[in-house]
């Protein structure tokens, strides 16, 4: 018999079963008609993403601009009460993240290497700013990186991430600045583990750790809102960086002493590695109103 002769003689022998129980096919059927419309039904917004939403068209004002002090306030007070529910991420997909770490686990006792794939979704994207998620499964890194012109407000909803940032001394360039072949002085601003839930990082285009990398120690999900967002068109491209120990490239021409030195990093920007690219998803989260 075939596999679609049996579903069929299953399905007889299931009807039969009802009516010898006094039960009525139609009342039934009429049950599966109205379970299925229900799930049709588009979800609801989600009031914090919403809000979020709204804010961010308040406060971006497109590039070349940086929020005002009471604006960034505004809008991490937003995103710190933001839950992974807020952009769709149930707890069944939380558990499908934590079964992921175990197993990620076992194939490192196993001795199988290989590069975890960092995706991303964007939420939501203009000129004037976007909404994205990212997924890195335990050990994925996102190395070193730039945000050009940019002020970015990053959120960990899930996870413990190891978060390694710099701003260089001499961030705006001038004449006799050298070129981007050579490494500059950056000063550390953070390299701490961080645990979901946690407060929002903000970066500037300058300031707060503009240069930074991301290391998954379990898995992570991300929000990361950016004003402006990336744009190779508008110069604000990414740029990667290697890092040296500042007795690497120390000569004594600059201000900063061995002690102090602790603290600094020589930055040498480079080719995209290998281990920066990303695979790109559907978001299939809640839908944001955007009239």
């Amino acid at each position: 018999m075939t596999m679609e002769g049996g579903v069929i003689e299953q399905r007889r022998e299931r009807v039969e079963h009802v009516k010898k129980v006094g039960y009525a096919p139609k009342a039934i059927k009429k049950k599966r008609c109205r379970n299925k419309i229900q799930r049709c039904v588009e979800p609801k917004v989600p009031r914090a993403l919403q809000e979020l939403f709204v804010a961010c068209r308040d406060v971006f004002k497109g590039p070349g601009s940086v929020p005002a002090p009471c604006d960034v306030s505004k809008l991490c007070k937003i995103i710190d009460d933001m839950k992974p529910e807020d952009v769709g991420l149930s707890n069944r997909l939380q558990k499908i993240f934590s079964a992921q770490d175990a197993a990620k686990g076992h194939l490192m006792e196993d001795g199988v290497k290989g590069s975890p794939i960092v995706t991303y979704t964007t939420i939501y994207k203009c000129s004037k700013f976007s909404l994205c998620l990212f997924f890195l499964p335990a050990t994925a890194v996102i190395p070193l990186h730039n945000h050009p012109e940019m002020t970015v407000f990053s959120k960990l909803l899930l996870g413990t991430m190891h978060i390694k940032s710099y701003d260089l001394v001499d961030p705006v360039r001038s004449h006799d600045s050298p070129p981007h072949s050579q490494p500059r002085l950056a000063r550390l601003v953070a390299d701490n583990d961080f645990t979901a839930p946690c407060d929002t990082s903000v970066l500037y285009p300058t300031t707060g750790g503009n240069i930074h990398e991301f290391t998954a120690i379990t898995t992570c999900a991300v929000l990361d809102v950016l004003g402006p967002p990336y744009s190779k068109a508008d110069g604000r491209d990414c740029s990667h960086y290697k890092e040296f120990p500042f007795s690497a490239f120390s000569n004594g021409e600059n201000s900063v002493n061995a002690e102090e030195g602790e603290c600094y990093r020589w930055l040498e920007e480079i080719e995209v590695p290998e281990n920066s690219q990303m695979d790109e998803i559907e978001y299939l989260g809640p839908q944001i109103d955007d009239k």
